[in-house]
């Protein structure tokens, strides 16, 4: 087994869960939205807006994207040779992220790169339309779900112990936005592939969804 993809809405403990699996299994684990973080980054640092269509296509087409190891088992995206991992999680980024990466054409252009990606590695991916769009040939495909107040008290805890000071009500209603979003785009829409294996980890902690997606992993070992 080499490629093992995870998908999931925003919240549901996919980066956390892949990051895990990936140690364990010796395998490398990349977060996707990290590269739509990264080149949003760099959109902004150039001065275009979410709403400049065709110079952030242009931009896309002509960034040079590597991954390279980190500490762990994560792989950190470089743009142009520049790690800028410490500037992806500004509120500026955050703000615009959704919009660019909306754009079919820029889309297009990370999917390729996540493609190149994976080719000879044995990999954990972990985003929202890796078993569906990305790697539709992987192994093992997992889809995360769990009820959006599960998310949304997951998320606010983690802002609070970061020491983010923000209203519940408002980390709620921004989950039920995105999940509309993500749902309802017209490019790579959030859904579970025909063939992935759902686990709704409602009450159920880190550790016991990675035993679940091992058990998995074990099972389609043996089978083959």
């Amino acid at each position: 087994m080499r490629l093992i993809t995870i998908d999931g809405p925003v919240a549901v403990g996919k980066s956390s869960v892949g990051l895990l699996l990936a140690e364990t299994l010796g395998f490398q684990f990349f977060d996707t939205g990290v590269i739509y973080r990264t080149f949003t980054w760099k959109a902004l640092n150039a001065g275009l807006s979410p709403f400049d269509t065709e110079e952030l296509i242009n931009l896309a087409c002509t960034s040079a994207f590597e991954f390279v190891p980190s500490p762990g088992a994560r792989l950190v995206v470089l743009i142009d040779g520049q790690d800028v991992s410490s500037l992806v999680s500004t509120p500026e980024v955050e703000q615009s992220v959704a919009l660019i990466a909306k754009i079919p054409e820029v889309r297009e252009r990370m999917v390729c790169e996540q493609r190149r990606m994976a080719t000879g590695l044995q990999l954990v991916m972990a985003g929202r339309d890796i078993g569906t769009i990305v790697l539709p040939w992987a192994d093992l495909k997992v889809f995360l779900q769990a009820s959006v107040t599960e998310r949304a008290n997951r998320r606010y805890t983690e802002l609070v112990e970061r020491g983010t000071k923000v209203p519940y009500e408002s980390v709620l209603a921004e989950l039920q936005e995105r999940d509309h979003n993500d749902i309802t785009r017209a490019v790579s829409p959030l859904k579970a592939a025909d063939d992935a294996v759902i686990i709704n980890t409602d009450g159920l902690s880190l550790e016991e969804v990675v035993d679940t997606i091992l058990a998995l992993q074990r099972e389609r070992e043996c089978s083959h």
